[in-house]
């Protein structure tokens, strides 16, 4: 079984930043031996009473019962414990998923002395093979004895399944004269695709945010940064985003429909997710680049976004960056296919800062060496203009190279 543990860690790896202690998180992993043998496999949170909790999650129409599971707690706005399992989804199981959910929210109920639906669960792995239910609640007990503040980074890695890396962010913010405190972590290499939120990502702060107003913040967030990032176009079955408030740190009262009082609240939550968002193009299955991609002069933002996109997901356009060629045409062929208007005499293409090509045909004396030079290092630019308006977007994706066929090749293996 393809995991962190097995694969060499990608060249875009950042270092795993000092995550601080949340007032209010503790935190506790695990064996359960569920998939992958001799490694932490389960990963849990716990939360006081009062704790509120946003969440966001895939749209692919066969999602897992975990899933279903926290879309129907969600509907309650508060949280109490979350359980996370490493190395099967519980995905395509049928009745037996749901029993699982069933099982282990209630075991991790008992424990955290709070109602079922308080607790949140996510289960990322292979999919379509039953979760060993006696394994997971048999584990619980222990996990819930060694909780404790600090295991942030712990816990980054136990949530990882063929990730080369842990992903963690922090931030802090100013509610009134409080500081408070936001933390994330992600796992998310491969099965990348904005759809909601891609991979599995958990963040807790210690302010006390009305259920409603944390939703909206998230929401937004999301939007601008898990769903401007693509690995490969393939939107997970277990896509989940969690962000649990604890309350644990005073500050002025904040009113139900948030407002002006949480606008750096909101600044740190967006940029923790942006910073995770990036983490999972960089360790994206393979990669060895990371390429952005800005689209400007497009009808609309959203189109612009769609074009973006386009680029982003094509194999044609991220084999060539693979293979450090100046192959422009095939970002021209992406731009034509994406179903957004565009004008072929009105394009404008650029790589790394040079122009290649402008208003439909090459630049005059274009010199491809410079484009040569940029795509040889680790962090491609790619520029289009559409030259039809002011909409437009930037996103993220990663090469492609023979690395992502040998790991989803040998995935189950």
């Amino acid at each position: 079984m393809a995991s962190g543990k097995d694969l060499p860690v990608s060249p875009l790896a950042l270092p795993l930043p000092e995550l601080p202690p949340v007032p209010g998180v503790l935190l506790g992993t695990g064996v359960a031996g569920i998939r992958y043998k001799a490694r932490e496999d389960v990963t849990m949170m716990a939360f006081p009473a009062g704790t509120t909790v946003a969440g966001v999650f895939t749209k692919n129409q066969c999602p897992g019962a975990p899933v279903d599971w926290c879309r129907a707690a969600l509907k309650g706005g508060k949280a109490r414990a979350l359980v996370v399992t490493a190395g099967n989804s519980n995905v395509f199981t049928g009745k037996a998923g749901r029993e699982t959910c069933k099982a282990t929210a209630a075991a991790m109920a008992k424990l955290a002395g709070c109602k079922p639906n308080e607790v949140f669960l996510a289960s990322t792995g292979v999919i379509g093979e039953k979760l060993p239910t006696e394994k997971l609640t048999a584990a619980l007990p222990a996990v819930h004895a060694v909780l404790e503040p600090d295991p942030w980074q712990h816990a980054a890695r136990a949530i990882m399944t063929t990730d080369t890396f842990p992903k963690g962010a922090t931030r802090t913010a100013k509610i009134g004269d409080a500081t408070v405190t936001v933390n994330g972590i992600a796992k998310g290499s491969g099965m990348i695709a904005p759809d909601m939120a891609t991979m599995l990502c958990f963040l807790a702060t210690d302010a006390k945010v009305p259920a409603g107003a944390l939703q909206a913040i998230l929401k937004k967030g999301v939007d601008r940064s898990f769903n401007c990032v693509t690995v490969d176009s393939d939107t997970s079955t277990s896509d989940t985003v969690l962000l649990f408030a604890t309350g644990a740190t005073k500050h002025p009262r904040v009113p139900a429909e948030g407002g002006a009082m949480l606008k750096d609240f909101a600044r740190a939550v967006h940029e923790v997710l942006m910073d995770l968002a990036l983490l999972v193009a960089r360790d994206g299955e393979g990669a060895q680049k990371l390429i952005e991609i800005h689209v400007a002069g497009a009808v609309s933002a959203k189109s612009a976004h769609r074009v973006a996109m386009s680029i982003a997901n094509s194999p044609l356009v991220k084999t060539a960056i693979a293979g450090e060629d100046a192959n422009w045409g095939r970002i021209v062929m992406a731009v034509g296919k994406s179903g957004e208007k565009a004008d072929r005499d009105r394009l404008s293409v650029g790589v790394g800062g040079t122009w290649m090509a402008r208003e439909g045909e090459i630049v005059p004396g274009y010199d491809e060496a410079p484009v040569v030079a940029h795509m040889k290092g680790r962090e491609v630019r790619i520029d289009v203009d559409l030259g039809l308006g002011r909409g437009s977007a930037t996103v993220w994706t990663c090469d492609l190279t023979h690395g992502y066929i040998d790991i989803n090749g040998a995935y189950r293996s």
